[in-house]
Protein backbone atom coordinates (compact mmCIF):
# COMPACT_ATOMS: atom_id res chain seq x y z
CA UNK A 1 0.00 0.00 0.00
CA UNK A 2 1.57 3.54 -1.10
CA UNK A 3 1.34 6.35 1.32
CA UNK A 4 -0.95 8.32 -0.77
CA UNK A 5 -3.38 5.56 -0.56
CA UNK A 6 -3.28 5.47 3.07
CA UNK A 7 -3.37 8.83 3.99
CA UNK A 8 -6.77 9.22 1.34
CA UNK A 9 -9.12 7.78 4.56
CA UNK A 10 -7.44 10.36 6.56
CA UNK A 11 -8.01 13.32 4.19
CA UNK A 12 -11.54 12.13 3.32
CA UNK A 13 -12.42 12.38 7.09
CA UNK A 14 -10.96 15.89 7.73
CA UNK A 15 -12.99 16.80 4.16
CA UNK A 16 -16.04 15.82 5.33
CA UNK A 17 -19.02 18.28 5.99
CA UNK A 18 -20.78 18.97 9.77
CA UNK A 19 -24.04 18.38 9.43
CA UNK A 20 -25.39 21.87 11.35
CA UNK A 21 -27.40 20.60 14.57
CA UNK A 22 -31.37 20.71 14.40
CA UNK A 23 -33.12 23.80 15.13
CA UNK A 24 -35.65 21.32 17.46
CA UNK A 25 -33.03 19.42 19.38
CA UNK A 26 -32.91 18.45 22.97
CA UNK A 27 -33.26 21.68 24.22
CA UNK A 28 -35.82 23.19 22.32
CA UNK A 29 -38.19 20.20 23.07
CA UNK A 30 -37.96 20.95 26.74
CA UNK A 31 -38.56 24.70 26.09
CA UNK A 32 -41.34 23.85 24.13
CA UNK A 33 -42.69 21.33 26.84
CA UNK A 34 -42.45 23.91 29.59
CA UNK A 35 -44.10 26.83 27.21
CA UNK A 36 -47.20 23.91 26.32
CA UNK A 37 -47.72 23.33 29.96
CA UNK A 38 -47.86 26.69 30.93
CA UNK A 39 -49.92 27.09 28.87
CA UNK A 40 -52.65 24.69 29.89
CA UNK A 41 -52.09 26.16 33.63
CA UNK A 42 -52.72 29.44 32.37
CA UNK A 43 -55.81 27.67 30.03
CA UNK A 44 -57.48 26.88 33.71
CA UNK A 45 -57.74 30.24 34.76
CA UNK A 46 -58.65 31.68 31.48
CA UNK A 47 -61.60 29.33 31.27
CA UNK A 48 -62.50 30.13 34.76
CA UNK A 49 -62.77 33.72 33.99
CA UNK A 50 -64.62 33.21 30.61
CA UNK A 51 -67.28 30.88 32.58
CA UNK A 52 -67.98 33.07 35.79
CA UNK A 53 -66.69 36.50 34.88
CA UNK A 54 -66.61 37.67 30.84
CA UNK A 55 -69.68 35.27 30.07
CA UNK A 56 -71.78 37.04 32.90
CA UNK A 57 -71.16 40.60 32.13
CA UNK A 58 -71.70 40.17 28.64
CA UNK A 59 -74.93 38.25 28.79
CA UNK A 60 -75.71 41.27 31.17
CA UNK A 61 -74.86 43.30 28.70
CA UNK A 62 -77.62 41.59 26.28
CA UNK A 63 -80.10 41.52 28.71
CA UNK A 64 -79.91 45.45 29.51
CA UNK A 65 -81.68 45.95 25.62
CA UNK A 66 -84.67 42.72 26.06
CA UNK A 67 -87.55 42.56 28.42
CA UNK A 68 -86.25 38.94 30.17
CA UNK A 69 -88.34 36.40 32.81
CA UNK A 70 -86.97 33.02 33.33
CA UNK A 71 -88.36 30.32 31.25
CA UNK A 72 -90.17 32.95 28.71
CA UNK A 73 -88.60 34.08 25.24
CA UNK A 74 -86.35 36.73 25.93
CA UNK A 75 -88.09 40.02 23.67
CA UNK A 76 -85.69 42.77 22.64
CA UNK A 77 -87.11 46.10 23.91
CA UNK A 78 -84.01 48.68 22.58
CA UNK A 79 -83.39 51.13 25.44
CA UNK A 80 -86.72 50.96 27.37
CA UNK A 81 -85.04 49.26 30.93
CA UNK A 82 -82.66 52.17 30.81
CA UNK A 83 -85.29 54.69 30.45
CA UNK A 84 -87.84 52.87 32.95
CA UNK A 85 -84.91 52.75 35.74
CA UNK A 86 -84.04 55.80 35.32
CA UNK A 87 -87.40 57.37 36.18
CA UNK A 88 -87.54 54.93 39.39
CA UNK A 89 -87.45 57.25 42.00
CA UNK A 90 -84.90 54.42 43.91
CA UNK A 91 -82.77 54.89 41.42
CA UNK A 92 -81.72 58.55 42.04
CA UNK A 93 -81.52 57.55 46.18
CA UNK A 94 -79.70 54.26 45.48
CA UNK A 95 -77.02 56.68 43.36
CA UNK A 96 -76.86 59.31 46.30
CA UNK A 97 -76.61 57.14 48.85
CA UNK A 98 -73.70 54.83 46.83
CA UNK A 99 -71.86 58.22 46.24
CA UNK A 100 -71.91 59.46 50.14
CA UNK A 101 -70.95 56.20 51.29
CA UNK A 102 -67.76 56.67 48.74
CA UNK A 103 -66.75 59.98 49.98
CA UNK A 104 -67.39 58.99 53.71
CA UNK A 105 -65.34 55.82 53.34
CA UNK A 106 -62.88 58.11 52.10
CA UNK A 107 -62.75 60.36 54.87
CA UNK A 108 -63.13 58.00 57.52
CA UNK A 109 -62.01 54.77 56.36
CA UNK A 110 -58.70 56.21 54.51
CA UNK A 111 -57.49 58.25 57.10
CA UNK A 112 -57.76 56.16 59.53
CA UNK A 113 -55.46 52.79 58.30
CA UNK A 114 -52.50 55.55 57.27
CA UNK A 115 -52.47 56.97 60.75
CA UNK A 116 -52.70 53.64 61.86
CA UNK A 117 -49.89 52.41 59.94
CA UNK A 118 -47.68 55.46 61.27
CA UNK A 119 -48.29 54.32 64.54
CA UNK A 120 -47.20 50.43 63.93
CA UNK A 121 -44.33 51.77 61.88
CA UNK A 122 -43.17 53.37 64.85
CA UNK A 123 -43.60 50.85 67.76
CA UNK A 124 -40.70 49.25 68.82
CA UNK A 125 -41.87 46.39 70.73
CA UNK A 126 -44.94 43.48 70.08
CA UNK A 127 -44.92 45.07 66.22
CA UNK A 128 -46.14 41.56 65.23
CA UNK A 129 -48.75 41.28 68.13
CA UNK A 130 -50.75 44.18 66.60
CA UNK A 131 -50.29 43.65 63.41
CA UNK A 132 -52.35 40.67 63.72
CA UNK A 133 -54.65 42.40 66.07
CA UNK A 134 -55.57 44.78 63.07
CA UNK A 135 -55.64 42.16 60.61
CA UNK A 136 -58.21 40.08 62.44
CA UNK A 137 -61.18 41.94 61.01
CA UNK A 138 -60.43 40.68 57.72
CA UNK A 139 -60.15 37.08 59.05
CA UNK A 140 -63.80 37.56 60.07
CA UNK A 141 -66.58 36.54 56.87
CA UNK A 142 -68.74 39.50 55.86
CA UNK A 143 -71.80 38.22 56.58
CA UNK A 144 -71.13 36.94 59.80
CA UNK A 145 -69.27 40.69 60.44
CA UNK A 146 -72.30 42.64 59.90
CA UNK A 147 -74.24 40.55 61.96
CA UNK A 148 -71.81 40.81 64.87
CA UNK A 149 -72.38 45.17 64.17
CA UNK A 150 -76.00 44.51 63.69
CA UNK A 151 -76.03 43.49 67.53
CA UNK A 152 -73.99 46.14 68.45
CA UNK A 153 -75.84 48.56 67.01
CA UNK A 154 -78.97 47.57 68.83
CA UNK A 155 -80.68 50.77 70.17
CA UNK A 156 -81.67 49.13 72.89
CA UNK A 157 -79.36 46.55 75.02
CA UNK A 158 -76.76 47.11 72.26
CA UNK A 159 -73.16 47.41 73.06
CA UNK A 160 -72.78 50.83 71.41
CA UNK A 161 -75.85 52.31 73.47
CA UNK A 162 -74.55 50.60 76.47
CA UNK A 163 -70.72 52.30 75.98
CA UNK A 164 -72.83 55.62 75.66
CA UNK A 165 -74.38 55.19 78.91
CA UNK A 166 -71.83 54.05 80.87
CA UNK A 167 -69.76 56.87 79.93
CA UNK A 168 -72.90 59.17 80.67
CA UNK A 169 -73.35 60.20 77.06
CA UNK A 170 -76.76 60.65 75.13
CA UNK A 171 -77.49 57.26 72.86
CA UNK A 172 -78.16 57.02 69.28
CA UNK A 173 -80.42 55.22 66.95
CA UNK A 174 -77.21 53.98 64.76
CA UNK A 175 -78.72 51.66 62.17
CA UNK A 176 -81.84 52.55 63.26
CA UNK A 177 -81.90 56.23 61.93
CA UNK A 178 -82.54 57.99 59.09
CA UNK A 179 -79.55 60.55 59.77
CA UNK A 180 -76.91 58.32 61.26
CA UNK A 181 -77.74 54.41 59.55
CA UNK A 182 -75.12 55.87 56.50
CA UNK A 183 -72.31 56.19 58.79
CA UNK A 184 -73.13 53.38 60.86
CA UNK A 185 -72.31 51.23 57.22
CA UNK A 186 -69.41 53.17 57.00
CA UNK A 187 -68.14 52.28 59.96
CA UNK A 188 -68.67 49.05 59.92
CA UNK A 189 -67.14 48.39 56.57
CA UNK A 190 -63.96 50.56 57.51
CA UNK A 191 -63.30 48.04 60.41
CA UNK A 192 -63.87 44.54 58.07
CA UNK A 193 -61.25 46.06 55.62
CA UNK A 194 -58.82 48.23 57.89
CA UNK A 195 -56.11 45.23 58.33
CA UNK A 196 -54.97 44.83 54.58
CA UNK A 197 -55.03 48.71 53.71
CA UNK A 198 -52.77 49.14 57.02
CA UNK A 199 -50.58 46.35 56.43
CA UNK A 200 -50.52 47.80 52.43
CA UNK A 201 -49.62 51.22 53.91
CA UNK A 202 -46.92 49.70 56.32
CA UNK A 203 -45.20 47.71 53.67
CA UNK A 204 -44.79 51.42 51.68
CA UNK A 205 -43.46 53.06 55.16
CA UNK A 206 -40.91 50.67 55.72
CA UNK A 207 -39.73 50.58 52.07
CA UNK A 208 -38.57 54.36 52.33
CA UNK A 209 -34.58 55.11 52.92
CA UNK A 210 -34.20 55.65 56.66
CA UNK A 211 -31.48 58.42 55.29
CA UNK A 212 -34.24 60.67 54.26
CA UNK A 213 -35.61 60.48 58.00
CA UNK A 214 -32.67 61.46 59.61
CA UNK A 215 -31.70 64.17 57.04
CA UNK A 216 -35.42 65.68 58.02
CA UNK A 217 -34.12 65.14 61.70
CA UNK A 218 -30.81 66.61 61.53
CA UNK A 219 -32.24 69.15 59.57
CA UNK A 220 -34.13 69.90 62.82
CA UNK A 221 -37.72 68.60 61.05
CA UNK A 222 -40.03 68.20 63.53
CA UNK A 223 -42.62 64.29 63.68
CA UNK A 224 -45.22 66.16 61.66
CA UNK A 225 -42.72 67.97 59.08
CA UNK A 226 -41.18 64.64 58.61
CA UNK A 227 -44.28 62.92 57.69
CA UNK A 228 -45.86 65.94 55.68
CA UNK A 229 -42.23 66.31 53.65
CA UNK A 230 -40.94 63.00 53.88
CA UNK A 231 -43.80 60.11 54.11
CA UNK A 232 -46.52 61.72 52.07
CA UNK A 233 -44.02 62.49 49.10
CA UNK A 234 -42.44 58.77 49.64
CA UNK A 235 -45.62 56.53 49.63
CA UNK A 236 -48.06 59.27 47.18
CA UNK A 237 -48.27 56.57 44.60
CA UNK A 238 -49.58 53.66 47.08
CA UNK A 239 -51.89 56.27 48.65
CA UNK A 240 -53.19 56.95 45.38
CA UNK A 241 -54.06 53.39 43.96
CA UNK A 242 -55.46 52.67 47.53
CA UNK A 243 -58.03 55.53 46.78
CA UNK A 244 -58.75 54.28 43.20
CA UNK A 245 -59.24 50.82 44.49
CA UNK A 246 -61.16 51.65 47.93
CA UNK A 247 -63.37 53.83 45.14
CA UNK A 248 -64.23 51.14 42.97
CA UNK A 249 -64.88 48.64 45.90
CA UNK A 250 -66.96 50.90 47.84
CA UNK A 251 -69.12 52.04 44.68
CA UNK A 252 -70.04 48.30 45.29
CA UNK A 253 -71.34 47.75 48.31
CA UNK A 254 -73.92 45.29 49.48
CA UNK A 255 -73.33 43.12 52.47
CA UNK A 256 -73.44 45.38 55.23
CA UNK A 257 -76.89 47.17 53.62
CA UNK A 258 -78.43 44.04 53.19
CA UNK A 259 -77.76 42.43 56.40
CA UNK A 260 -77.86 45.48 59.06
CA UNK A 261 -81.04 47.94 57.38
CA UNK A 262 -82.70 45.99 54.65
CA UNK A 263 -82.00 49.43 52.62
CA UNK A 264 -83.70 51.21 55.20
CA UNK A 265 -84.72 53.43 57.42
CA UNK A 266 -86.71 55.40 54.22
CA UNK A 267 -84.49 54.03 51.96
CA UNK A 268 -81.30 55.77 53.80
CA UNK A 269 -79.07 52.80 52.97
CA UNK A 270 -80.47 51.64 49.54
CA UNK A 271 -77.17 51.47 47.28
CA UNK A 272 -76.97 50.94 43.73
CA UNK A 273 -75.95 47.29 44.27
CA UNK A 274 -78.93 46.71 46.79
CA UNK A 275 -81.22 48.18 44.04
CA UNK A 276 -79.92 45.57 41.69
CA UNK A 277 -80.48 42.90 43.80
CA UNK A 278 -84.58 44.16 44.56
CA UNK A 279 -84.94 44.64 40.87
CA UNK A 280 -83.54 41.00 40.04
CA UNK A 281 -84.98 38.84 42.86
CA UNK A 282 -87.72 41.40 44.21
CA UNK A 283 -89.20 42.69 41.55
CA UNK A 284 -88.10 39.59 38.99
CA UNK A 285 -87.10 42.16 36.81
CA UNK A 286 -83.51 41.49 35.33
CA UNK A 287 -83.88 43.85 32.43
CA UNK A 288 -83.76 46.66 34.67
CA UNK A 289 -81.39 45.01 36.68
CA UNK A 290 -78.96 44.07 34.03
CA UNK A 291 -79.50 47.74 32.94
CA UNK A 292 -78.49 49.36 36.45
CA UNK A 293 -75.24 46.38 36.22
CA UNK A 294 -74.36 48.41 32.91
CA UNK A 295 -74.55 51.79 34.14
CA UNK A 296 -72.72 50.98 36.81
CA UNK A 297 -70.48 48.75 35.08
CA UNK A 298 -69.07 51.70 32.51
CA UNK A 299 -68.68 53.94 35.89
CA UNK A 300 -66.35 51.19 37.30
CA UNK A 301 -64.47 50.85 34.47
CA UNK A 302 -63.54 54.55 34.09
CA UNK A 303 -62.15 54.39 37.46
CA UNK A 304 -60.40 51.02 36.77
CA UNK A 305 -59.36 53.20 33.68
CA UNK A 306 -57.01 55.72 35.31
CA UNK A 307 -56.13 52.76 37.60
CA UNK A 308 -54.22 50.73 34.93
CA UNK A 309 -53.34 54.19 33.08
CA UNK A 310 -51.51 55.29 36.71
CA UNK A 311 -49.81 51.59 37.14
CA UNK A 312 -48.65 51.54 33.65
CA UNK A 313 -47.05 54.95 34.00
CA UNK A 314 -45.37 54.17 37.18
CA UNK A 315 -44.18 50.62 35.88
CA UNK A 316 -42.57 52.71 32.67
CA UNK A 317 -41.13 55.00 35.41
Amino acid sequence: MTKTAARRPAEAIAVRPVRAPSPVGGRGRRRLADQLRAYGFLLGGLLCFAVFSWYPAIRAVVIAFQKYTPGSEPEWVGTANFTRVLHDPEFTAAWRNTLTFTLLALLIGFAIPFLLALVLNELRHAKAFFRVVVYLPVMIPPVVSALLWKWFYDPGAGLANEALRFAHLPTSNWSNGADTALVSLVIVATWANLGGTVLIYLAALQSIPGELYEAAELDGATLLQRVRHVTIPQTRFVVLMLMLLQIIATMQVFTEPFVITGGGPENATVTVLYLIYKYAFLYNDFGGACALSVMLLVLLGLFSAVYLRLTRSEGDA
